[in-house]
């Protein structure tokens, strides 16, 4: 599935505008880069606000970026099923845009997903970098928002702490996972893929 998603959904440059855009310029999927140094610089610059305005940021994307996908979708009416697919398949397209080898895991009362070689990777040792999480948890929050699956999240495991990736729990608020949809393990098949695919 990511050598196909690959294919379809491959990151263009509009030379004329200096835009970047995923997959064809008329689906109006404009990307914005941002390089690790300026999330951390940006994030002195703003001081104590800095974690909540990067939250934000990340839902933000997280929003737009499902919004484009699916629009007008009206989430309340699907099943978990269908929800837990788009929640894989987002993070899938997630490690096509860059941000690193993804995986998920749904349990009875909670959902983790995992991040291997996140933008934080390359800043160990540098605490201030711990700013970049915030990021991905701005847009997990914002990808189970718009599903309409009620959560409470945060990281749990991360590179900057001694940790082999970034990992992030999201505590299920309102409903458990059916015992169908439980993951009985992690499966890190899609990150081997990932990587293959490089």
């Amino acid at each position: 599935m990511i050598k196909r998603l690959k294919k379809e959904l491959q990151i263009n440059i509009e030379e004329k505008e200096g835009q970047l855009f995923l997959g064809e310029k008329k689906k109006d999927m404009r990307l914005v880069m941002l390089r690790p140094n300026e999330i951390m610089e940006f994030c002195e610059f703003a001081g104590t606000n800095a974690e909540d305005i990067l939250i934000w940021v990340g839902k933000s994307l997280g929003k737009i970026f499902l919004e484009k996908f699916f629009a007008n979708k009206d989430w309340s009416k699907e099943t978990m099923e269908i929800k837990k697919e788009v929640v894989f398949g987002t993070i899938e397209v997630l490690m096509l845009m860059g941000y690193g080898g993804l995986t998920g895991m749904f349990k009875k009362d909670h959902i983790i997903i995992n991040v291997y070689d996140s933008l934080a990777t390359q800043e160990v040792g540098n605490i201030s970098a711990k700013n970049l999480c915030l990021l991905y948890l701005g847009i997990f929050n914002s990808l189970f928002e718009v599903l309409g699956i009620d959560v409470d999240g945060s990281e749990v495991e991360c590179v900057l702490t001694g940790g082999e990736k970034c990992s992030y729990k999201f505590d299920l608020l309102s409903e458990e996972i059916d015992d169908k949809l439980i993951d009985e393990q992690l499966s890190d098949a899609a990150v081997s893929e990932f990587l293959a695919s490089l």
